[in-house]
């Protein structure tokens, strides 16, 4: 082809290197797939979007080893001040009374910082991404696909087995699939922006301002000031791309914004702003043959409760093992991609929307709530937030935990179980005897690839023969013959409850045999 020079490979092609994209470069990588990463933009840093990271996104991360990384960089004991009215009531963040987890706590880290610890993690890997790399075109014909990348350098024919598109909600991977984008626009928008303000504000504590517009947000993770300014408003008239930081605002606006809001601050400097028009959509399919959709491609919301980055993060963990495993034509496997992780997008969408009408709607009875019932509800809040339980149950709502895969074709069930996780469940963190050492469940399985825990009694012949994409535990705690299987993504994939034959057959299913 003329002009054009033909790449052979690889195994996975990843359009965008967001969280989503790094995320399922390096998943896929740990689990033996060979990974490209190319995105459009000439430079990695962009102002983050996301400031949150969730206990599960957290726990999903661990096997590949950077969430030492994130935490370094992160704040795990935030601290916010709500502001109601005259009352301000100052409210911990931090521990929470969660024992079936690693992470009890709330982690504020912002999305560079998330984007720059997995690059460095690939990059150790020997996977660089490519960024002034943009996906001009893609062909599919007979499951073979055919990616024309252009550069400054021309162009090239790449010939990956798999494309997934993380390429935001614009994506190009979708719209050339020919996906449908299910949804439709919001009536607010987000104003992001930079400050330094005259203010009588406590330092490094998030700040929220409950007034009759909507919440106003001040992190103290500004990347150009002090302070991270979110705020809603009636959206405005323009064709910038949903989802994405465009024109600027004036420094009027945003102190309109804070004035709105009732909170007694000047706008100082603002070296950074954008306004960002907002939408609620879920793609048709989340998987069309060869080409693959994740994180802001294959779903949108507002940033209502912390969901996008993370929920596509969980996206690109649940993909990334089945690209490397489907290696021998392994079509449940790839088609359980869409089958799980499509309803989870659409209870995150549900569970934003709720949230973001709180936060942000003009409907009168939210205006009330923020405008007149908060304000008097202040002086009980200290005594209700102090209450560990309550803390935990919000952070564990946040952290998704409905998404559970019963009805997965790789959730497989043989014999009666009468306690414990069910396949397709979060397999839980729970302390546990393995080779006569107490051992925390996500300790053992901290490391890529399948798991198996055998119960104390459960005997297997076959051990040498598992290969190396599967890991045994012996968990001497567990009374009983009984086998779990979990998944590179921290699934249970399968139990028995006795020394069952079924279980190559699982193995096999998944392409761990």
């Amino acid at each position: 082809m003329p002009g054009r020079h033909v790449v052979s490979g690889p195994d996975v092609l990843v359009v965008g290197a967001g969280p989503t994209g790094l995320t399922l470069a390096l998943q896929a990588h740990e689990h033996g797939a060979t990974v490209r990463v190319v995105d459009r933009r000439s430079e990695a840093f962009r102002r983050s979007r996301a400031m949150i990271v969730h206990s599960r996104t957290l726990e999903c991360l661990r096997p590949l080893g950077v969430t030492d990384a994130l935490l370094d960089r992160a704040d795990r004991s935030p601290r916010a001040q709500l502001h109601l009215g005259r009352r301000v009531v100052d409210v911990g963040l931090g521990e929470a009374a969660m024992r079936s987890t690693p992470y009890p706590h709330l982690t504020m880290v912002r999305q560079a910082d998330v984007e720059e610890v997995l690059a460095h993690a690939l990059s150790r890997r020997g996977v660089e991404v490519e960024w002034g790399v943009e996906l001009d075109a893609l062909e599919v014909a007979d499951e073979h696909t055919r990616a024309t990348l252009t550069s400054a350098g021309g162009q090239e024919l790449a010939t990956p087995r798999y494309v997934v598109g993380c390429d935001g909600p614009a994506s190009r991977v979708r719209n050339t699939a020919g996906i449908a984008w299910d949804g439709g626009p919001y009536r607010q928008e987000i104003v992001l922006a930079d400050l330094e303000l005259e203010a009588d504000l406590k330092p490094d504590v998030l700040h929220v301002v409950a007034g009759r517009a909507g919440l106003l947000f001040l992190f103290a993770l500004g990347e150009g000031a002090t302070w991270r300014l979110l705020g809603t408003r009636p959206a405005r008239d323009g064709d910038q791309p949903y989802g994405q930081p465009g024109e600027g605002v004036l420094a009027a606006e945003v102190q309109a914004l804070i004035d709105d809001a009732g909170l007694e601050a000047q706008v100082r400097e603002m070296p950074w702003s954008a306004r960002v028009r907002l939408q609620h959509r879920v793609a048709g399919e989340f998987r069309h043959g060869p080409l693959f959709l994740a994180g802001d491609a294959a779903h949108t919301h507002s940033p209502a409760a912390a969901q996008g980055m993370n929920t596509g993060i969980i996206d690109a963990v649940n993909l990334g093992w089945k690209l490397a495993y489907a290696d021998r034509g392994r079509s449940a496997l790839l088609d359980s991609y869409d089958r799980e992780r499509r309803p989870a997008a659409r209870q995150a969408l549900a569970l934003t929307h709720t949230v973001f009408f709180a936060e942000a709607s003009t409907h009168p009875l939210p205006h009330l709530l923020r405008g007149r019932v908060l304000p008097l509800l202040a002086p009980l809040l200290p005594v209700m937030l102090r209450q560990p339980h309550a803390m935990a149950a919000v952070i564990t709502l946040l952290s998704q935990p409905w998404v559970r895969y019963p009805g997965s074709a790789l959730s497989v069930t043989d014999g009666f179980l009468v306690r414990g996780p069910r396949p397709g469940d979060r397999l839980p963190d729970r302390v546990v005897t393995c080779a006569g050492r107490p051992e925390r469940l996500h300790d053992l399985t901290a490391s890529p690839g399948v798991h198996l825990l055998l119960a104390c009694d459960a005997v297997r012949t076959d051990l040498d023969r598992l290969g190396p994409r599967v890991t045994v535990h012996r968990i001497d705690s567990w009374p009983g013959t009984g086998i779990t299987a979990v998944r590179p993504d921290g699934h249970v994939g399968y139990r028995s409850a006795r020394d069952a034959h079924t279980l190559a057959d699982w193995l096999e299913l998944v392409g761990a045999a």
